[in-house]
C-alpha cells in the first residue's frame, strides 16, 4: 500500500536551503485591500455592529428609510427627486443591484408618504425602521408615522 505524499502536487520538492512552503501561482496577484474602510462602507454598517466595532455612542434620531430600485414609468424621475430631498440620500450598487436609499425623520412624514405612494407598488421596495428590516414595517410603522401629518 502506497503512503500519501507529504506535499501537495503543485508545490516543488523541498530543498535543504529553500523555503518550506511556496504558494501556488494561482494565488497571485494578491488583491490590494485598503487598511481603513471607506465612508460609504461605514455608512452601510448595521448600527449595532458600528456600535460594537467603533464604540459609536452617537444616538441617531428615529428614522424610516425607503430603499427602492430604478423602475420604468413616469413616476421614476419624481421619486428620485423626492428621495434626494430626504434627510439622507444614497445611491448604492451598480447595474441590476442599484438601489436608492432615502432616510426620513418623523418631521418629514408628508414627504415620506408622498415618496411611498410612488415607490410602494415597486416589488422590491423595502421599508427600514432605524436602518433595520422590521416585521410589518409597511402595514404598521408607516401608518403610525402618517399620524404625524398635520
Amino acid at each position: 500500500m502506497d503512503t500519501p505524499p507529504s506535499q501537495p502536487a503543485d508545490t516543488p520538492p523541498r530543498d535543504a536551503e529553500g523555503p518550506e512552503y511556496r504558494p501556488s501561482d494561482r494565488f497571485w496577484p494578491y488583491v490590494e485591500i485598503p487598511e481603513e474602510p471607506s465612508n460609504e462602507e461605514l455608512a452601510l454598517l448595521d448600527p449595532d455592529l458600528r456600535k460594537i466595532l467603533f464604540g459609536d455612542t452617537q444616538d441617531r434620531p428615529f428614522s424610516i428609510t425607503l430603499v427602492f430600485p430604478p423602475f420604468d414609468g413616469p413616476d421614476h424621475e419624481r421619486a428620485v427627486e423626492l428621495a434626494r430631498a430626504a434627510t439622507e440620500y444614497r445611491l448604492t450598487g451598480a447595474g441590476a443591484a442599484t438601489r436608492h436609499r432615502a432616510r426620513f425623520l418623523p418631521s418629514q412624514a408628508l414627504e415620506l408618504r408622498t415618496l411611498f405612494e410612488l415607490v410602494g407598488p415597486v416589488e422590491s421596495c423595502e421599508v427600514l425602521v432605524d436602518d433595520r428590516p422590521v416585521p410589518y414595517a409597511r402595514e404598521l410603522w408607516l401608518p403610525l408615522i402618517w399620524f404625524l401629518i398635520r
